[in-house]
């Protein structure tokens, strides 16, 4: 660009053309294609077009091989997926963002298109983020600690964080920028330290996980009580199980539900689902509560069914 204007400009002061044949006379000269002159040059115009042709001709030739190589090299189709991905989430609203996409990152990613949320993945591989196998995952490409990278995951509409990297230093500045930048945004951060998990908790988390602990209680847990584990290893959905457990809020209610017993919930719309659970607005739970309990504002309801009573449920109370 600057070649071509300079080309241009000075053809027009050297020899007084028109800026459309100073244009036209500095692209036949930088590219070299050998067309006779606009008009005929004085002598200080034929100084000038060599001096641009010794000037321009390398700088052209690398524009040649730069464009062909972009085109050729496939990097404008990571260009345009890229474009393509930063355009499709800043139209997401209520979307999870999941940072880092290790082993622990990847399968949070598959259990959330298991249960159809709507998620992004922050990764800064290229390796991942270009592999055809993963297609179908909105990926975000950069640096998860950095401010910017969260916002073009639009934190500010989602309604949830998973950070996933491997230091529990770079979880812990995820949870700080996540935290300022979305202060409602629910905060699920992996550790690999004791430690950590009380430093990320101050910093903003909602909920700290060490997947190796998890891990080893989950083997322990098979050995001593291997039923009672099978078994709740098929209440959490599969996909194979005949069993669900659903959670419903206060604010999933129907008007005329509001502020009603559990009991009276169960008789009226339960449609043969049992409510194993229940939160209170302090964050308390009850394990089995009785059908007195009232339905108080900001609780949470968590039912037990079959995928066709849940489905019944659901539809009887609105839920999609």
């Amino acid at each position: 660009m600057v070649v071509v204007l300079s080309g241009t400009f000075g053809f027009m002061i050297v020899e007084g053309w028109s800026f459309f044949d100073s244009f036209y006379m500095t692209i036949i000269t930088v590219s070299t294609v050998g067309f006779n002159e606009v008009n005929p040059l004085s002598d200080g115009g034929k100084l000038f077009a060599a001096f641009l042709i010794i000037s321009s001709f390398g700088t052209f030739a690398f524009a040649i091989s730069a464009i062909t190589s972009y085109i050729v090299g496939g990097e404008y189709k990571a260009y345009f997926q890229e474009y393509k991905s930063i355009k499709s989430v800043k139209k997401m609203q209520d979307h999870i963002i999941v940072c880092g996409f290790g082993r622990v990152g990847r399968q949070a990613a598959h259990d959330l298109k298991f249960y159809g949320k709507n998620y992004v993945v922050i990764e800064n591989d290229n390796e991942v983020t270009e592999d055809r196998k993963f297609h179908d995952i909105t990926f975000v490409k950069g640096d998860s600690t950095e401010d910017q990278t969260l916002i073009t995951a639009n934190i500010q509409e989602a309604t949830a964080l998973i950070t996933a990297l491997p230091k529990d230093a770079d979880n812990l500045f995820v949870v700080l920028s996540a935290r300022e930048l979305n202060p409602n945004i629910k905060i699920i951060s992996r550790a690999t330290s004791y430690s950590s998990m009380r430093k990320l908790r101050i910093a903003g988390a909602d909920n700290v996980i060490m997947p190796d602990t998890v891990g080893g209680a989950h083997m322990a847990s098979l050995v001593v009580n291997p039923n009672i584990m099978e078994f709740m290893d098929l209440i959490k959905v599969s996909g194979k199980a005949e069993i669900n457990l659903e959670e419903i809020s206060y604010n999933d209610l129907h008007e005329n539900m509001l502020h009603s017993t559990i009991g009276d919930l169960q008789d009226k719309s339960m449609s043969g689902c049992n409510v194993i659970g229940y939160r209170d607005a302090s964050g308390e739970y009850i394990i089995n509560p009785a059908n007195d309990i009232k339905i108080m504002p900001n609780s949470k309801l968590f039912v037990l069914g079959n995928p066709e009573q849940i489905k019944r449920l659901n539809k009887t109370l609105g839920i999609d």
